[in-house]
């Protein structure tokens, strides 16, 4: 196979630092400089890198009411939430502690055949997936 994983995934938010320590905390993500972005001077760009080739690109916007509309499930436009690949068994596990004790998940674990995942919440209401195959070790 060509791919293995996900370059990134670009959203807006209200607020990155929020959004960044959520990240770093549950993840181990590297939070990377928030930086000018765009025709506007206002408009920043953080990289998230949430592995080694993975990245997260958060756009905080002024003025763009998008970051507080929340819809149910398949109906928030083209992109509905981000599945994440953790590493290894070992990794899952303490990514579901870590989101129960962010109070991101109830962490109830998925069995689909081959793979576990997990769905939690980030601060900007953004659903997510953390995926692991159940032979990863």
């Amino acid at each position: 196979m060509l791919l293995d994983g996900i370059n990134h995934v670009a959203w807006t938010s209200a607020d990155v630092a929020r959004l960044g320590r959520f990240y770093a905390e549950v993840f181990d993500a590297e939070v990377g400089p928030t930086r000018p972005h765009g025709r506007d001077s206002e408009e920043t760009m953080t990289v998230i890198r949430i592995g080694p080739h993975t990245e997260l690109n958060i756009f905080v916007i002024p003025g763009n009411t998008e970051v507080r509309r929340q819809t149910p499930m398949w109906g928030r436009g083209r992109i509905d939430h981000v599945g994440l690949q953790a590493a290894s068994v070992d990794a899952f596990a303490t990514i579901r502690q870590r989101l129960i004790d962010a109070g991101a998940s109830d962490g109830t674990v998925n069995d689909f055949g081959r793979v576990h995942s997990m769905f939690f919440r980030d601060p900007d209401g953004l659903e997510g997936e953390v995926f692991v195959a159940k032979d990863a070790g």
